[in-house]
């Protein structure tokens, strides 16, 4: 059995965002200390936490230095320097692992791990020149996703292609050494599930979440999502698996398509919390930030049970552009079951997220056109 962080302890977090912020405020209340690192002054996470490390994702010594001060790490962010997480497990125990950010940091190796482990994928391939992409694109019938392999997130770094002759122009676009092409699939929807696993190997699983995406951002999500039970079940037990395999110490998301046809697919994996996992703030008996906690400090795990079916929307930095200012919040905050997150962002651009709402009711029905129903009031202009 491995040793428990106790309380009273420090946890050093990689990463200063609204998830790190949000994880540092769960720890809090759970009576630890918290230091990250960020090399935004102002990062969401700096007006909560005890002590911010100021430094890049791949400053080694700084990353040792956090380490030291600290009882364990983790991390709200994957893109950390390898050298840095490497840094870190001199000094503490890492959670989750440099092993397991090596093969998530990577699009083609993370494909290629799924791969080796038996876990369904869409058609794909790699491809290191424009030549290599033009072949690949025409063996997956010209329609398809075109990634960087390492780096992007909510769309970014992504190009759509119609026909193999577009092999060029989506190979300038992303300027990557190596990507990688997915089979364009006809989706019917989108779910994830998150996975908790303490370093003792126990494990929680949260039920699916149904996801609804707008230019590639998750726009809305509701727990319980309206998912079949038995496609709910084989999400969940892949998950697990996938969580178990790899050997994730923490919480593990892992994004599944379901095509037209009725498969089942893994699309990606993220060792963090999760954007589709917010819902748990209300939905559930223990909200995937304290879980977070729970996992890297090896203590018991929290009840993922859903208490009251909750639906979050996105909120982003679009509303403050078109409002000129903050968003009329006060409409939201007056509907029944409606509760607002912000994340102390200053600077409000189109397509950043700046917080989320979360409603919650009876049924995940009626919870989804509550959370829809506060965006539309929210975007409404000032009379």
């Amino acid at each position: 059995m491995s040793a428990r962080v106790l309380p009273g302890s420090t946890i050093g977090i990689l990463g200063g965002g609204q998830l790190g912020r949000m994880m540092a405020l769960s720890a809090r209340s759970l009576g630890y200390r918290i230091a990250c690192l960020d090399p935004d002054p102002h990062c969401g996470a700096h007006y909560v936490v005890e002590e911010h490390v100021v430094a890049r994702f791949d400053d080694e010594l700084a990353a040792e230095w956090l380490a030291s001060k600290s009882q364990v790490v983790t991390l709200e962010i994957e893109k950390i320097g390898l050298g840095a997480l490497e840094a870190v497990e001199r000094r503490a125990p890492l959670r989750p692992g440099s092993a397991v950010l090596a093969i998530v940091q990577d699009r083609s190796k993370q494909r290629a791990w799924l791969k080796s482990q038996g876990f369904p994928q869409g058609a794909h391939g790699f491809a290191s020149s424009a030549d290599e992409l033009r072949m690949l694109l025409a063996s997956l019938g010209g329609k398809a996703f075109v990634k960087a392999a390492r780096g992007g997130y909510d769309g970014r770094g992504q190009y759509e292609t119609t026909t193999a002759e577009d092999a060029n122009k989506s190979w300038e676009y992303l300027g990557a050494e190596v990507v990688v092409a997915e089979e364009a699939l006809t989706l019917e929807y989108e779910l994830s599930v998150m996975v908790a696993r303490n370093a003792d190997g126990h494990t929680a699983v949260y039920p699916p979440s149904y996801n609804h995406h707008i230019d590639r951002i998750l726009a809305w999500n509701v727990i319980p999502g309206a998912i079949d039970p038995k496609i709910a079940q084989e999400a969940q037990r892949i998950a697990v698996a996938i969580a178990d395999a790899i050997g994730c110490v923490g919480l593990l998301a892992t994004e599944f398509f379901v095509t037209g046809d009725g498969r089942l697919l893994v699309n990606e994996l993220a060792p963090r919390p999760h954007n589709s996992f917010h819902a748990t703030q209300a939905a559930c008996a223990t909200s995937q930030f304290e879980q977070a906690v729970r996992a890297v400090c090896n203590l018991p795990l929290g009840a993922t049970d859903v208490v009251r079916p909750t639906a979050m929307a996105n909120l982003l930095g679009d509303l403050w552009v078109d409002h000129a200012g903050v968003p009329p919040f006060e409409r939201l905050l007056s509907l029944p079951g409606v509760r607002l997150f912000l994340y102390g962002k200053d600077d409000a651009r189109r397509g950043r997220k700046m917080g989320h709402i979360l409603a919650s009711a009876s049924s995940a029905e009626a919870a989804r056109d509550l959370v829809l129903g506060a965006v539309k009031a929210l975007e409404a202009p000032r009379t």
